[in-house]
């Protein structure tokens, strides 16, 4: 093998790597919005996890957030503003990154 090919083969490797922890803290960002807004929505304990598959599903509906934003913003109301809810997305992907991170 050439070192153009070991090149390639790191740069195609760590693309993977690098989309699978992008998708597994996008997962995890979901599931603590989940259960932030299931916290605000005052959500009897047994029904938490439902809602939390339900939102972690709904990231499946289209690329990018619009569809998780879409899905807790209808179930929120008025309970939140659309800045806020945009702001706690951002806030639980960083934590969700770090999370990731202190488990590797």
């Amino acid at each position: 093998m050439t070192t153009f090919d070991d090149r390639e083969q790191a740069f195609e490797k760590k693309f993977a790597h690098d989309a699978e922890m992008q998708f597994k803290a996008e997962a995890r960002r979901n599931k603590l919005l989940a259960l932030w807004a299931a916290g605000l929505m005052d959500m009897e304990p047994e029904k938490v996890a439902g809602y939390v598959t339900e939102v972690i599903k709904s990231d499946f509906e289209e690329a990018g957030d619009e569809d998780v934003f879409r899905k807790v913003h209808a179930d929120l109301g008025d309970r939140v503003s659309e800045a806020d809810l945009r702001a706690k997305m951002a806030g639980f992907l960083v934590e969700a990154k770090a999370q990731i991170m202190a488990e590797a």
